[in-house]
């Protein structure tokens, strides 16, 4: 054991823990970036599974003119071939490649179940079929012709392409996204048409800057389609340097219903936007009254998108409407835009527009002139192949001889020195050019020689022979300016990149773009009196907090229904386009739109779930809001303040806290004052009373207040602003009103004890 560890001991390399954890850490970063997160700029894939699945399509034989194979055979080919994962992985990445509503162009055809723009999953592997789409066709186009470098696969039995030849940048076409270790990537699509039009200005003028190629390349061409309503100059920065972001919205349109009444109907959505979740955002927006002039939805998609959206009103602007959908939900989006590639495979770096189109440009002459160089090694093989069919036809009779008599007739064919061949011909126009060359055979030309047919023997064939020779020559001379002249390059694959625009660019089907660009056009807040017709409503709202609107000046008397045990409590005369407001015994007021209120039908809704009322806090207060009227508020301590009205409208469900309030003290008065008010009345549990005048108190936005009345025992229990003239008025046990004209003696300082209230004064210690 001893001899066991101290060998190794000796093995053992010791090394700092900071130093072995950040170069295995940067080894793994190093992998995420470069294999599995950013995409390469020359073939537009971010991640090896895209290659393995194309290309295993094409090993599979499952071209676009070929008959669709199930996906499980291709996710099981893949699998055991090239990317030794889980099939699941490998069928969801090989179902996007395939989604029409994710992919501008999509690069697998898929027959079946393959999700859907509501989020929906696609069907089991075993369910669907797909084959490769013209398009990824044309992204392997080449590969046979050592256009690109192959490694091997992950057991070194085969080998797969480290990159796609690529006929079009795909990189742009059909973006990408993905986030790495420190850096992240996200391309949106773009129009096919467009950046075939900005590659070949840019192989026109190599110089060209990144302005200029906006005149080609508009903007994001999405698959969903949409409104772009991000501003030029800001587009053109975005490309410039490589980040930004893009505002996205909903392409919509008003749908006449007649006698006045319209919908609006929203026919495509903003890119990678789910329809199911964006319907279930715009269902809150009603349900909440976050947007009130918005009725109800429908979704009357079927293939196409179509979401009809139904107004409130027939008074509601259109525009007004959408402008608060769009600031509400994911009918606006932003797409961010962050250009961070792979240059040559290996170094990530965020590029410009032109930045990339160039890595595309460069990477398309590398594969011309690999194409072009295995031409002409074919080109070569085929020359020596038929200068040894020449020398045969021509020493027919000597090579008969030799194949059969001689016991090794390759190695005699190879020996003979055929420099000194007599050319047989019947006349001048039959004879045949000897091929140049040393005089012998090399071993190809022998092994074409003896696995030649005999049918090929015929005098035909030795015109054939010459003519194809001569025009491979021909062609070997073109092939050899052409690696040898960059005009030349770039004439070539501009007339490549003109062809495959013509097969499918804009007039092709689903070539044309689909995103529109428009003005965002900011839409200034309307009241929202000005959006819902003005119609009178009585609301009523019950002991319990169940509130409704009935339609119509209700007679205040009349006698309403509620739930069992429950009874009225606040019954008044509003309009629909009134505020209301309510005040709770936490201080806090809150706003609530009449016109969002339920009908009067059935027996109305909490209006707890209309804002965020605690359970333990009660509401003291309802009515609608009146512009200029000033508030008393008051607390059970005995402080209290003036407020305007427009100091208390709450802008969000949680109310505004006016009364700030200590400990378990709670607010117990909230009453308006008239014009001509000009004296307080105060009453506490001691049921004495104090009056003082109206100036003594302070108007504040919010805040505790100052203390009306000096209690010993007990606290505050109402107050109430009136006109010393008219006297002080309430109603004694027997239901009667009556008014006390006679007041000095209850009439003080402001935060004194008062004195016991008059004969006949309620026992409930409330004014009327």
């Amino acid at each position: 054991m001893s001899e066991q560890s101290d060998s190794f001991d000796e093995k053992r390399e010791v090394e700092p823990l900071s130093r072995a954890i950040g170069t295995r850490y940067l080894q793994y970063a190093l992998s995420t970036i470069m294999h599995r997160a950013l995409p390469d700029a020359r073939d537009g894939l971010k991640h090896q599974i895209h290659r393995r699945i194309l290309f295993a399509m094409r090993e599979l034989r499952a071209n676009f003119e070929r008959r669709h194979r199930k996906s499980a055979k291709i996710s099981g080919d893949v699998m055991g071939n090239y990317h030794p994962h889980g099939d699941a992985a490998i069928y969801d990445a090989m179902a996007r490649l395939a989604q029409d509503f994710n992919l501008r162009y999509p690069l697998v055809d898929g027959q079946g179940n393959f999700g859907n723009i509501d989020g929906d999953n696609p069907a089991a592997s075993r369910y669907t079929e797909a084959r490769m789409t013209a398009m990824a066709e044309a992204l392997l186009e080449g590969l046979d012709e050592n256009a690109v470098d192959f490694r091997p696969n992950y057991d070194g039995t085969l080998s797969e392409p480290e990159v796609l030849a690529a006929a079009f940048p795909n990189l742009l076409a059909n973006g990408a996204s993905g986030i790495a270790v420190g850096m992240a990537t996200n391309i949106p699509p773009h129009n096919l048409d467009e950046l075939i039009a900005a590659c070949l200005h840019l192989i026109k003028t190599p110089d060209a800057r990144d302005e200029t190629l906006l005149n080609y390349i508009q903007g994001p061409d999405f698959p969903t389609g949409g409104v772009i309503v991000e501003p030029r100059d800001s587009i053109a920065e975005t490309y410039r340097t490589g980040r930004g972001a893009f505002r996205l919205r909903a392409k919509w349109e008003v749908e006449d219903q007649g006698r006045g009444s319209w919908v609006i109907v929203v026919t495509e959505i903003p890119f990678q936007v789910q329809k199911s979740k964006l319907i279930e955002k715009l269902a809150e927006l009603i349900q909440t009254k976050k947007v009130p002039i918005l009725a109800d939805l429908r979704d009357e998609s079927t293939e196409d998108i179509r979401i009809v959206l139904e107004p409130r009103s027939r008074n509601v602007d259109p525009e007004v409407l959408m402008g608060m959908l769009f600031r509400n939900s994911d009918l606006e989006t932003r797409f961010s835009l962050n250009m961070n590639v792979l240059i040559d495979g290996r170094v990530p770096k965020v590029c410009s527009l032109k930045d990339v189109l160039r890595a595309f440009l460069d990477h398309r002459r590398e594969v011309l002139i690999r194409r072009t160089e295995h031409r002409l090694g074919k080109i070569d093989h085929r020359l020596e192949v038929l200068e040894g069919f020449l020398i045969a036809f021509l020493n027919l009779d000597r090579v008969i001889d030799i194949i059969r008599y001689d016991a090794d007739p390759k190695a005699a064919l190879m020996r003979e020195d055929w420099s000194r061949t007599f050319i047989r011909a019947t006349s001048e126009a039959d004879y045949l050019t000897p091929p140049a060359g040393e005089g012998e055979l090399t071993e190809t030309q022998a092994d074409a020689i003896l696995n030649m047919r005999l049918r090929s023997l015929r005098r035909l064939e030795e015109m054939e022979l010459q003519r194809e020779r001569d025009a491979l020559m021909e062609e070997r001379a073109g092939l050899e300016d052409l690696l040898e002249t960059d005009d030349l390059q770039w004439g070539r694959i501009a007339e490549e990149l003109r062809e495959f625009r013509k097969k499918f660019g804009a007039s092709a089907e689903g070539g044309a773009r689909r995103t529109a660009f428009a003005e965002a056009g900011d839409i200034e807040d309307v009241p929202l009196e000005a959006m819902i017709e003005r119609e009178p409503i009585t609301v009523v709202c019950s002991a319990m907090g169940w509130v409704r609107a009935v339609k119509g000046h209700v007679d205040l008397g009349t006698e309403m229904k509620f739930r069992d045990g429950d009874t009225g409590r606040f019954l008044f005369h509003a309009e629909t386009t009134d505020k209301l407001l309510a005040f709770a015994s936490n201080g806090r007021f809150y706003t609530i739109q009449a016109s969002s209120l339920p009908g009067g039908r059935g027996l109305g809704e909490p209006l707890r779930l209309m804002v965020d009322l605690p359970n333990e806090a009660e509401i003291l207060a309802f009515f609608p809001y009146q512009a200029g009227v000033k508030l008393l508020l008051a607390s059970y301590a005995g402080d209290g303040f003036l407020v305007a009205q427009d100091e208390v409208l709450a802008q969000t469900r949680t109310g505004r806290q006016v009364l700030n309030l200590r400990d378990d003290v709670r607010a117990v008065v909230c009453r308006s004052l008239a014009a001509e008010d000009d004296h307080v009345a105060v009453v506490g549990e001691n049921r004495k009373v104090l009056i003082f005048p109206l100036d003594e108190l302070p108007e504040l936005g919010r805040g505790k207040g100052v203390r009306l009345q000096k209690y010993k025992d007990g606290g505050l229990v109402d107050a109430r602003g009136f006109r010393l003239a008219d006297g002080l008025s309430w109603s004694d046990p027997a239901g009667r009103t009556r008014t006390e004209m006679e007041l000095d003696e209850w009439i003080g300082k402001r935060a004194t004890a008062g004195r016991m209230a008059p004969r006949g004064f309620p026992r409930d210690n409330r004014f009327t």
